[in-house]
């Protein structure tokens, strides 16, 4: 499965990069492929490692402020892997086949 996640302290000022440096400490020490960008960070895995790193990342999250926002999205999808690369090489084999009229 893929979660892409974004996970921030509510309560904890302006600028929340710490918090989240926090968070995304959590993932890469996890071992699950993952992606951050700008706004998500995506993990691939089984149920229960990904909910694991995500619960995890969630408390340390809230060791910055009294209140934590988290928005989840999930691509469950049985007997994938290597789908958080996949996806995004299948798109650009298709964008770099198109055709100018496509």
């Amino acid at each position: 499965m893929l979660v892409a996640f974004s996970v921030a302290p509510s309560g904890a000022g302006e600028s929340v990069s710490g918090a989240v440096a926090d968070a995304v400490a959590i993932v890469r020490e996890s071992g699950l492929p993952n992606h951050t960008d700008a706004m998500f960070t995506t993990i691939e895995g089984e149920w229960d490692e990904c909910f694991d790193v995500v619960r995890r990342a969630c408390e340390a999250v809230g060791r910055h402020g009294h209140r934590v926002s988290l928005v989840v999205k999930a691509d469950i999808r049985p007997g994938h892997t290597g789908e958080l690369t996949g996806k995004v090489e299948r798109l650009e084999e298709k964008l770099a086949n198109r055709r100018p009229s496509d």
